[in-house]
């Protein structure tokens, strides 16, 4: 299959071998922040520390001996890119700061960014290192404890798992499958709506998570009918992107009405979806800031724009997916 889609969603891009099989020596961790070569990506409530590098925003990797850190770290694996400051091979580890260590290491907080605000910034290796991070660092916030009998789990592999140690069960990092779906009419409109959680000028793909014993297929015509009361058709895989926020993989779809449905026939949920409409290209082109987009950073820009068949205003832009 083609990856042409998947190169254009700023969070899919990586420059970095995870390193898989290194995770599982006993010594790691000290191996890292003994070796020189070793850098650290600092993260401070899900930000990161940012720098310049010529007209370019990169990643600040820190020496381990510039970071004074009590909490665990992850192992990222090893850069690949050849046009970083640092050479391909550089091991890269990341580690959650407190408020004190952070202010520390960089007090001016606008040298902290988030995740949503580099991913288009940021060079492809930059831009996984720091979905990499988030997405296991929010899953060690979330799982400190043994699902079975809630004892504090200690954490191993180095940062990829978590263990009991009651019953020695290991716990894995979490990524929830979600759909995100362009459907068209038979006019080549595009089908959006607003979210009850968002301004009411705000539209969007409509999207859902996919349920257990559930196919992603099967998933895009139920949540499709749950969200607008209409059945579609033939689902295409497009791509799919992490959405690290806090542990989601967005699996992009097109699809068409299916047979006998009509498009006036909308019906949004009222609880999640309040509000539905069909637009034309050249009504999504003219509509100017009378309603906004998601951000230049989702998975649905990138399928609201490759719809488009031209770039997208950015003026048009919000945040999410």
């Amino acid at each position: 299959m083609s990856f042409a889609f998947t190169a254009r969603l700023p969070l899919s891009r990586h420059e970095v071998d995870r390193d898989h099989s290194r995770r599982a020596q006993p010594e790691l961790n000290a191996e890292l922040w003994a070796d020189a070569s070793t850098r650290v990506l600092p993260l401070w409530r899900g930000r990161a520390l940012t720098g310049t590098d010529g007209d370019r925003t990169r990643l600040k990797l820190r020496h381990p001996l510039d970071v004074e850190a009590r909490g665990f770290t992850v192992y990222l694996g090893r850069s690949l890119a050849l046009d970083a400051p640092e050479p391909a091979g550089t091991p890269v580890v990341a580690v959650a700061l407190t408020d004190d260590e952070a202010a520390a290491l960089e007090p001016d907080e606008g040298r902290w960014s988030s995740l949503r605000n580099l991913a288009t910034a940021v060079s492809d290796r930059d831009a996984g290192l720091l979905a990499e991070a988030v997405g296991v660092l929010n899953w060690h916030e979330s799982h400190r404890h043994c699902p079975r009998c809630g004892s504090e789990t200690a954490v191993e592999d180095g940062g990829w798992t978590r263990r009991c140690p009651v019953d020695g069960g290991q716990v894995f990092p979490r990524t929830d499958p979600a759909v995100i779906v362009l459907i068209t009419d038979a006019d080549d409109r595009v089908l959006l709506g607003s979210n009850a959680l968002w301004e009411n000028n705000r539209y969007s793909l409509l999207a859902g998570f996919v349920e257990p014993g559930e196919s992603l297929e099967a998933a895009v015509i139920r949540e499709m009918h749950e969200e607008s009361g209409l059945r579609v058709a033939d689902p295409v895989y497009l791509g799919s992107q992490p959405w690290p926020f806090p542990a989601s993989i967005m699996c992009g779809f097109t699809a068409t009405l299916a047979e006998g449905q009509l498009p006036q026939n909308l019906l949004p949920d009222g609880d999640e979806i309040l509000d539905l409409r069909w637009f034309s290209r050249d009504e999504l082109r003219a509509a100017g800031e009378s309603i906004i987009l998601p951000g230049p950073s989702s998975i649905a820009w990138a399928m609201i724009d490759r719809w488009l068949s031209q770039p997208l205003p950015v003026s048009l832009a919000g945040r999410g997916q």
